[in-house]
This record gives structure tokens, C-alpha cells and sequence, in this order.
């Protein structure tokens, strides 16, 4: 079986996110597990786990950009190309992840 190919995904320096969400209009989402979240996440941000992501991807409008982000932005990355095999058209990763911003 091949893989199925995917485009790059747009990274969004950790100092931008606001900038993006107010171009974009877009959801952020924090992949990080309910333990991080205690410790703060960017305002309006959805949460949910990565191992909770392939279950609740229906949770999400997939007609809406979405940045997706983690303590150092690897997890993130991980989910953002898991959506875009999945159908997510219009998917970042928030580059350095919240640990750039000093929430992590």
C-alpha cells in the first residue's frame, strides 16, 4: 500500500497565533492531555488529547482553518498532518508550541 501523500503544513510562529486566528478566522486547538491544560492554553482554544483525536475528529468544522497546538509543537505537527490525511483542508501547527508563549 502507498501512503497517501500530504502537503506541507503551514507553520504559525508562536508569536503569530493571534494574528492568524483574526486572519483566519480559525479554531484553535490544543492537543496537549487535561494535566498540561491546567496550566493554561491560548484563550477560546478546543481541547482535545491526541490520543482522544482520531475518536473526535467530528467535533471539529472541518470548514474552518485550525491551528493545532502542544507544549513544543511535535505532538501538534503529529495531529495536524493526522487531519490533513483526514480530510482537514486548512490545518497549522503552532511553531515552538506554547512553551514559545510561556504557557508550558
Amino acid at each position: 500500500m502507498i501512503p497517501m501523500q500530504t502537503n506541507a503544513i503551514e507553520q504559525v510562529p508562536a508569536g503569530e497565533w493571534r494574528q492568524w486566528q483574526e486572519r483566519t478566522n480559525g479554531t484553535l486547538l490544543d492537543v496537549r492531555e487535561p494535566i498540561e491544560w491546567a496550566q493554561g492554553t491560548l484563550p477560546d482554544s478546543t481541547t482535545i488529547s491526541l490520543s482522544f483525536l482520531p475518536a473526535s475528529l467530528g467535533q471539529i468544522d472541518q470548514d474552518r482553518p485550525v491551528l493545532v497546538v502542544c507544549r513544543a509543537g511535535n505532538r501538534s505537527q503529529f495531529a495536524a498532518q493526522f487531519m490533513q490525511r483526514n480530510g482537514f483542508h486548512n490545518v497549522a501547527n503552532l511553531s515552538g508550541g506554547l512553551m514559545s508563549i510561556g504557557l508550558a
